[in-house]
């Protein structure tokens, strides 16, 4: 493990944790307290899993407090801007099923963003000529230019989040969370069982 002043840390790995369970002391972060508290109450409990995913739910809602600040100057939220960026990155019609697919949301909450970017002129919709049930949504060119405006300030916006991590392990990082997150996909709906 690397100690805050980049050097080894005996006895760790790179994610705080010490072999066996438990957060290195010389690491200090809000879950390695909470860690510390469970681990009192409960000392029988391995507290690995938390460690990990407790980290990566703090990190996520940091990040995403982070990455929301061009959007919210834009006037949208995230999940807006996860719709209007489906839109673009595909490059053509989506119905609202489709988006729903692209941004793992549900049905009821995509018709409602959608609403309201159809009415700030964001997005259209035509209708199916063969099944008047389906819309096909693509962005107008105010959306695209919003889209094409926010993205490049958001990156930067990232980069520099990240910056608190050296190249190689913000590589090693997205290496480690591919392989988490296709093995997670992969257990589909095992997971909410």
């Amino acid at each position: 493990m690397t100690a805050t002043n980049g050097g080894p840390t005996p006895g760790g790995d790179a994610t705080g944790a010490r072999p066996g369970g438990g957060s290195d002391p010389a690491r200090s972060d809000t879950v390695s307290a909470v860690v510390r508290q469970w681990q009192a109450v409960h000392p029988q409990l391995d507290t690995g899993p938390m460690e990990i995913i407790g980290r990566i739910n703090r990190c996520a809602a940091l990040l995403q407090q982070a990455e929301d600040a061009p959007l919210r100057r834009a006037g949208l939220s995230r999940a807006e801007f996860d719709l209007l960026g489906a839109l673009r990155r595909t490059g053509h019609e989506l119905t609202p099923g489709d988006l729903a697919r692209e941004t793992f949301s549900s049905g009821a909450a995509v018709t409602k963003r959608l609403k309201q970017l159809t009415e700030r002129g964001l997005v259209e919709r035509r209708g199916d000529t063969r099944d008047r049930r389906v819309a096909h949504l693509r962005l107008t060119d105010a959306g695209r230019d919003l889209v094409d405006g926010i993205l490049p300030e958001q990156l930067g916006y990232e980069t520099a989040v990240l910056s608190v991590l050296p190249p190689d392990e913000q590589g090693e990082l997205a290496g480690l969370l591919t392989g988490l997150l296709s093995r997670l996909e992969g257990l589909g709906n095992a997971l909410r069982a």
